[in-house]
């Protein structure tokens, strides 16, 4: 099993940057392929972007691409989200879960979540 911890949330205007952590614990973390997700309040977790165990590949929801990035430190067992250029669309809580599958982009192909942390983009 291993246990994940987000950080890095906040309040942030249109056009700003911010970057999440996610801080893993238990299991080896290298052992899992990495994912961040978000979720608006009374909807669905989306998927943002993926990170292979490696590192060495990544993937995006077509809404992020070119403005975040995700990346891993396996040395620190940390998971990254640096987001670029947000957008004003109101108030969000960012997860992040670790699976076995690769590149996957539903969340019923992760087993394991933090707790969540809220970013506010304000206009």
């Amino acid at each position: 099993q291993v246990q994940l911890e987000e950080s890095g949330g906040g309040l942030v205007q249109a056009g700003g940057s911010l970057r999440l952590s996610c801080a893993a614990s238990g299991r080896t973390f290298s052992f899992y392929n990495m994912g961040w997700f978000l979720q608006a309040p009374g909807k669905e977790r989306e998927f943002v972007a993926a990170v292979s165990k490696s590192g060495g590949s990544t993937r995006y929801a077509d809404s992020v691409k070119g403005r975040f990035t995700i990346s891993r430190d396996n040395a620190k067992n940390t998971v990254y989200l640096q987001m670029n250029s947000l957008k004003p669309e109101g108030t969000f809580v960012y997860y992040c879960a670790a699976g076995i599958y690769a590149m996957a982009v539903l969340s019923t192909q992760y087993q394991y979540w933090g707790q969540g942390t809220q970013v506010t983009v304000s206009p």
